[in-house]
């Protein structure tokens, strides 16, 4: 398995937080509160943390997923809740 960590600085953190869970909720298996949240996505697993500065991502790509792909698909869906602020996503892999 792979993982990729990226910390996006906002002051709207918990609300993309519950933004980005509650838009998959239908689809996925989602848990979250307004400081932390978790979507078991077909590829991996994301794991989220929000606080009055940053949004903390934590993607985990299961066996044969593409971590890049989902890298992707978390920042573009993000973004497209933060219309009104640019972010900047630093991913960083772990070893």
């Amino acid at each position: 398995m792979s993982r990729s960590l990226a910390t996006v600085p906002t002051e709207h953190a918990s609300r993309y937080l519950q933004q980005l869970c509650k838009h998959w909720a239908h689809k996925f298996p989602v848990e979250f509160t307004p400081e932390a949240g978790t979507i078991d996505l077909p590829a991996g697993r994301t794991e989220l943390g929000a606080d009055g500065a940053a949004l903390r991502i934590a993607i985990t790509a299961g066996e044969g997923g593409d971590l890049d792909r989902l890298e992707a698909v978390v920042a573009d869906h993000i973004k497209r809740f933060a219309f009104r602020e640019e972010l900047s996503f630093d991913w960083h892999r772990e070893a």
